[in-house]
């Protein structure tokens, strides 16, 4: 795959395609009309006009609606990644272990497009400065970053 992002592109993993399909159900499917029964049954109270279950039910209403929007937008632009892809370079899908300096902790990323970050569970965005420091280069490379904290030396140790 190309390191070459189109702007509108969502890259996913089959995971993250398939967890927002069922998002986007559940909100046709359940959600959206749940809101509209609460809006029912809030107009037949009476005077909408000071009707805190009516704002309410309209706030969800237009939260449900935007998120629809949201998902249908990402799904249009979704293009899956393959994970554990080239295990000769770095590049949208691959999992990477560093080592920070000569002899400092190995940690493992994934990196993956910004819709799954997630870097408590080691995903990382392929935008993220270590995502795109790591971008093309091979086991063995050493990769200078730029942090919020300096500048730091990563080795890449393993890819795959």
């Amino acid at each position: 795959m190309s390191t070459m992002e189109d702007e509108r592109s969502v890259y996913l993993t089959a995971e993250g395609l398939q967890k927002l399909h069922e998002e986007l159900d559940y909100l046709v499917s359940t959600r959206r009309p749940e809101v509209a029964r609460q809006i029912a049954e809030a107009k037949a109270d009476g005077d909408i006009s000071e009707n805190a279950g009516y704002d309410e039910a309209k706030n969800a209403q237009a939260f449900v609606e935007g998120r629809v929007l949201t998902l249908k937008n990402l799904l249009s632009n979704a293009v899956v990644i393959h994970e554990n892809g080239s295990k000769e370079t770095v590049d949208l899908g691959s999992t990477v272990t560093i080592q920070d300096g000569e002899y400092g902790d190995q940690e493992t990323y994934t990196i993956v497009g910004s819709t799954e970050v997630d870097p408590g569970n080691g995903r990382i965005s392929l935008k993220s400065p270590i995502g795109r420091a790591l971008m093309g280069h091979k086991k063995g490379d050493v990769v200078q970053v730029q942090t919020p904290a300096g500048q730091a030396g990563f080795k890449v140790v393993k890819i795959g």
